[in-house]
């Protein structure tokens, strides 16, 4: 630890809060700092919530590498939504946000960039521009602010959030940074307005200042992204406390619930060389004694097999390991989770996500998932050894039946008593149920989302299914999936309700303990505005208010899905026959 981390006026608060370690620094970085005084632009790069979630989010090391990377001086560094008690002691004792590795003031940097990962995490926005003295409104900023910036899933309705930021960037980092830092270090010093204009005319930003109806801001994608050969490393534990690679992004699928499998499009591979120097570079550089091999559908990767093979003998010396996110539930994946569990010292859980109970629904939603398929899959799972099984399901979804919900404990009843007619006496099941929430730029967009009361309902009726200590079933919080559902949808009458529920102390609202509905339903109420108008069915020829951002995947196609969908008609994967999305990859 260096002096002026030691010297950080947060450090004498540390007693008096949860969680000091959160604040704590003292991180190992494979870059060197630059001197604050040479930089030519100073990026502040802001996560909306606490340092243990925000340091496992693989993007947000990515632009903080990415813009060191650019060779042009500029200073990339991050900060971190802090937890309440702590919020309170700083505005008690006016100590601002300060950054992580040069400990400055937030609002002392050119720009301040909020990644925004989900829609329950918009009131923490506010808390680091509160707390960091930046004005909340893009209104009231001036010449000295910061120019506030955002990107990520959030980026792709930014209605929800336009009187809070002053600039949108709507695609991936790696196209979208080498043309706004320049245009953003160019204009310093010239008027506020002057400087947002120049943005406006780039493509991929939308400024809603400079906005004008009819216009069309379409999505910036990099057809080469950028790879990590080191990672930071934080002093203390983190959620997802390892090394990642990402091996290819976007996702050909096409399961029409899955917002970040359409606005991602098209897939692109990292060769498997480039991905097994990555993962050696970082576990040698950093330590770590796990990589995470991660993309939307990791075993999708046409390399996949012989980069595990490659990779194993070296990584066993190592005495370190690999791991899959996520798994298709047929034999192929499970014969890939064998080969990593013989990296690892025993057996240990292993995860799938049928989505959905029964046939009919899966083709609904075109999962590509049997019954069949299932069935095999689970064989395979206990034949090779494994013990814990933990299922994924959505329950809420378009044209759903009490048979769908049913057949949800049924699935995990079979998977338990296969277990146990195969020799597994210690087999056990946890499943997990999460309310359907429809998502801009996906075929479900105009589908009505289920209420509270009947998420409730379905929930109980799942877990009364369920009569055997060894299978769980839990579903998360309806309340909770409800914000998320008005939050994705919402327009610009929404920035006022976040406003005044952050007013009343909203924040945090992904974490549990903290949640409060009745301030978000009184901040509704406040505002004048019903919640439920943004969880209704909308009409196919009705305006929405995300139209005017183009993610390259066309409406007609979206539309045609959701009729496929009414229809239970599957659509292959990209990789085997063209779906004419729009995004226009094929060659």
């Amino acid at each position: 630890m260096d002096f002026e981390e030691f010297n950080n006026p947060e450090w004498r608060l540390m007693s008096q809060v949860s969680r000091p370690s959160r604040y704590c620094g003292s991180e190992w970085r494979p870059h060197k700092l630059i001197s604050w005084d040479d930089a030519n632009l100073r990026i502040c790069l802001a996560f909306p919530d606490v340092y243990e979630t925000g340091m496992s989010y693989y993007g947000f090391q990515i632009i903080e590498s990415f813009i060191n990377s650019m060779g042009k001086n500029y200073i990339a560094d991050r900060t971190y939504c802090v937890w309440p008690d702590m919020e309170k002691l700083m505005t008690e004792q006016k100590i601002p946000l300060l950054s992580t590795e040069y400990k400055k003031p937030v609002k002392d940097f050119d720009v301040l960039a909020f990644t925004l990962p989900h829609e329950t995490s918009y009131t923490n926005i506010l808390s680091i521009m509160q707390i960091s003295g930046v004005h909340l409104f893009t209104y009231d900023r001036n010449d000295d602010d910061p120019v506030v910036i955002a990107g990520g899933y959030g980026a792709y309705n930014p209605s929800v959030l336009e009187k809070f930021i002053d600039v949108f960037c709507v695609g991936e980092a790696e196209a979208l940074l080498p043309e706004l830092l320049p245009v953003i270090e160019g204009t310093k010093g010239r008027p506020r307005d002057e400087r947002l204009k120049a943005i406006s005319e780039l493509k991929g930003f939308y400024v809603p200042e400079c906005f004008h109806e009819g216009n069309i801001i379409e999505r910036q994608y990099a057809k080469k992204f950028f790879t990590l050969n080191s990672m930071i490393v934080p002093s203390v534990n983190i959620v997802h406390d390892r090394a990642a690679v990402e091996l290819f992004r976007g996702c050909g699928r096409g399961c029409r619930f899955c917002q970040a499998g359409m606005v991602n499009r098209p897939v692109r591979e990292r060769p498997e060389s480039e991905a097994a120097k990555s993962i050696l570079d970082i576990i040698n550089s950093t330590g770590w004694e796990e990589a995470g091999l991660l993309s939307l559908a990791s075993c999708d990767y046409s390399g996949i097999e012989k980069l595990i093979d490659d990779l194993s003998p070296v990584l066993n010396e190592r005495r370190s390991k690999l791991s899959l996110p996520s798994l298709r539930m047929d034999g192929f994946s499970v014969g890939l989770a064998e080969k990593l569990e013989g990296l690892r010292s025993k057996h240990g859980g292993i995860t799938f996500a049928p989505e959905a109970g029964t046939q009919r629904l899966r083709d609904v939603i075109n999962k590509g998932i049997t019954e069949e398929m299932i069935i095999t899959c689970l064989k395979e799972i206990y034949s090779r050894g494994w013990e814990r099984v933990k299922l994924y399901f959505m329950m809420g979804l378009p044209t759903e039946q009490d048979e769908d919900l049913d057949s949800i404990a049924e699935i995990s009843h079979m998977a338990l008593k296969l277990g146990r007619s195969m020799g597994r006496k210690r087999a056990s099941v946890s499943v997990s149920v999460s309310g359907f929430v429809p998502k801009a730029h996906t075929p479900f967009q105009w589908e009505r989302q289920n209420s509270i009361d009947e998420l409730k309902e379905k929930g109980r009726r799942i877990k009364s299914l369920v009569h055997d200590r060894a299978l769980s079933i839990s579903y998360h919080e309806p309340e909770q999936t409800f914000l998320e559902g008005v939050l994705s949808r919402g327009d610009k009458r929404t920035c006022d309700v976040i406003f005044k529920a952050w007013e009343t102390g909203a924040g945090f609202d992904n974490w549990t303990e903290n949640f409060n509905l009745q301030r978000w339903l009184d901040a509704f109420e406040g505002c004048g505005i019903d919640p439920d108008d943004y969880t209704r069915e909308r009409n196919e020829d009705e305006a929405l208010s995300w139209d005017f951002i183009s993610t390259g995947v066309s409406r007609e196609f979206l539309l045609r899905e959701r009729h496929r969908a009414y229809n239970g008609k599957l659509t292959p994967d990209c990789n085997s026959a063209c779906s004419a999305c729009g995004i226009g990859c094929v060659k």
